[in-house]
């Protein structure tokens, strides 16, 4: 079904809806999503409450729409078996560690975090449970590029690398270095390159062909850099136990959905 005004499908401009929240939320008016998705108000209108109506989208006392519970919770499926498998080993590390921990994998150019269990201390986030980072800028993004086809490396260092803080790292020949030395070490650390205040270390988590399907790692606070290369043989403890886990399923299995 197509829309006259636009040529645009109902599907693309519910998704352009949603992708406003991902951009512009957490609370938007029914003038600024029509704003920013293009739409007529009176179509932004219909749309809004038809998701509103299945629970979607909710509202505040201020008739500002929000993303609703019904939405949260069909998202919680995206990645559960991984999560389900990893859940155990990641408290673990941080009842080992007492600092945030969390797994990541690799969707297109970014890492997205599956999981993860936060510390009290008040370290700055750059991410949440089911955000999204872009590779080179995080530990765990690090170690999953590191291990990625040399083609796929190649493409995404010549591709726009964002500056995340000053910090980040976005030369690509230095860059480029940097993985080779990732993938003969086994592990990646990173310093206030994904926020200010915040470092990082992470290792790889191999499937059953030993491709790595996952990176699972720490943030600590920026003081505690030197610190950070003693929980190695604990990560890579943990990383083992995921990966036997992960050796009793099916190839392809944990990447499923639902």
């Amino acid at each position: 079904m197509r829309a006259n005004e636009t040529g645009r499908t109902v599907t693309s401009r519910v998704l352009s809806i949603f992708e406003a929240f991902e951009t512009h939320g957490p609370s938007l008016s029914l003038s600024q999503l029509a704003e920013l998705t293009g739409l007529p108000v009176s179509t932004a209108h219909r749309l809004l409450g038809e998701l509103h109506a299945w629970g979607a989208l909710a509202r505040d006392e201020q008739g500002r729409y929000q993303v609703g519970l019904r939405l949260w919770e069909l998202s919680q499926s995206a990645g559960r078996r991984l999560r389900d498998t990893a859940r155990p080993y990641l408290q673990d590390l941080f009842s080992l560690t007492q600092e945030t921990s969390h797994i990541a994998i690799r969707e297109g150019n970014e890492a997205l975090y599956v999981d993860r269990v936060y510390s009290s201390k008040r370290v700055p986030r750059a991410s949440r449970i089911g955000g999204r980072l872009p590779l080179h800028a995080t530990a765990v993004g690090k170690v999953l590029l590191a291990h990625e086809e040399p083609w796929f490396r190649e493409a995404y260092l010549q591709g726009d690398l964002e500056a995340r803080t000053r910090r980040t790292h976005i030369d690509p020949a230095a860059l480029a270095d940097e993985l080779g030395q990732i993938a003969e070490q086994g592990y990646a650390v990173t310093l206030e390159e994904a926020r200010a205040g915040a470092c990082s270390i992470a290792v790889p988590v191999a499937g059953r062909s030993d491709h790595v399907e996952a990176a699972v790692g720490l943030v600590l606070l920026s003081t505690q850099r030197k610190t950070l290369t003693r929980h190695l043989p604990v990560l890579r403890g943990v990383a083992s136990r995921i990966e036997a886990a992960i050796a009793r399923y099916p190839s392809g299995y944990l990447r499923q959905r639902g």
